[in-house]
């Protein structure tokens, strides 16, 4: 009788040993299980990619798993969206949402493929980064009332460049120029610098830029600062008013953002949000971002969409009275 029970017991343990390393293994609701990549629209080392990769860390550091930065540059990010917009919807494929793919290129472009609103689950805000008018020096201006006159006894006149048809900077001055009731001629470039270039040669008259990219220039001399486009000033440059000081109403930062595809689900979306958060809350990632001229700026959700929606409705509006399109 004993070799019997003895063989019974062997069995039971062995059976309860394969049970119990089943339910040690990870459930379908467990996440990250894997490395997750994070899709950025443009080449490494500009603001996009800086953001992907600090928020990759971040999430990489919060949940023990690899989130791995892909770089799939083209068309104003609208391939990388596409892409991210028809991948499984299990939180393992992210992307860098920004205001050129999901808020301005929905009305620039009448055969986008995807639908920002639609095909995309939002989880965070991420950064915003607003824009210094900046003027040539030889431009008798030192205020945005100065700006407004010069420009209405000077109709058609004063030219302002950009790094292209569509872009932030651009929208920033087709709006000031519809807000003031002025017409500002605009130049586009193949990039910002060519025309930061062309402003400090007395080329163009003025830009509205990243700050980063000029402030330089303007502590030379070689540019004079006139305003942010911020809603407010802005703590790290107190010396220039916010345009809205002048213009009632006039506001526009680009904003960057973590989305998912659409259907992802509820639990995922709640983990990444809680973990993009806390990350962005560290000090370490502020200090990072404020250097490229970005500012920290989380929410839920819900917020982001809000936002995406709000931003698309504003510039539909800026890119059909300016008469602006790309095929």
């Amino acid at each position: 009788m004993k070799k019997p029970v003895a063989l019974g017991m062997a069995v039971a343990a062995i059976l309860g040993a394969i049970v119990s390393g089943a339910n040690a293994q990870p459930s379908k609701s467990a996440y990250p299980a894997r490395p997750v990549r994070v899709v950025v629209g443009y080449a490494a080392g500009g603001a996009t990619d800086i953001v992907g990769r600090l928020i990759a860390q971040k999430l990489s550091e919060a949940s023990g798993q690899s989130f791995i930065v892909e770089n799939r540059p083209g068309a104003s990010a609208t391939i990388a969206a596409e892409m991210v917009a028809r991948a499984v919807p299990d939180g393992y494929t992210l992307f860098i949402a920004a205001s050129a793919s999901h808020s301005i290129m929905p009305s620039l472009m009448s055969k986008l493929s995807y639908n920002p609103q639609r095909d995309f689950a939002p989880v965070s805000l991420v950064a915003l980064s607003p824009q210094l008018l900046v003027v040539h020096p030889s431009l008798p201006v030192r205020s945005v009332a100065d700006m407004i006159k010069v420009a209405r006894a000077r109709p058609g006149q004063l030219n302002f460049g950009s790094g292209g048809l569509g872009t932030p900077p651009h929208l920033a001055g087709e709006m000031f120029s519809q807000m003031a009731g002025v017409n500002l001629l605009h130049v586009p470039y193949k990039g910002e610098a060519p025309a930061i270039t062309d402003l400090i040669g007395g080329q163009l008259s003025l830009i509205f830029s990243n700050v980063v990219a000029v402030l330089q220039q303007v502590q030379a001399g070689r540019l004079r600062g006139i305003a942010v486009t911020a809603a407010s000033r802005l703590p790290t440059l107190p010396q220039y008013p916010a345009i809205s000081e002048s213009l009632p109403g006039y506001a526009t930062d680009s904003w960057f953002g973590l989305v998912s595809a659409a259907g992802t689900p509820a639990e995922v979306i709640a983990r990444l949000n809680a973990d993009t958060v806390r990350g962005l809350a560290q000090k370490d990632v502020r200090d990072k971002l404020a250097v490229q001229g970005l500012f920290v700026q989380s929410s839920t959700p819900a917020e982001l969409s809000a936002r995406m929606h709000s931003e698309f409705v504003r510039w539909a509006k800026v890119i059909k009275t300016a008469g602006i399109r790309i095929e």
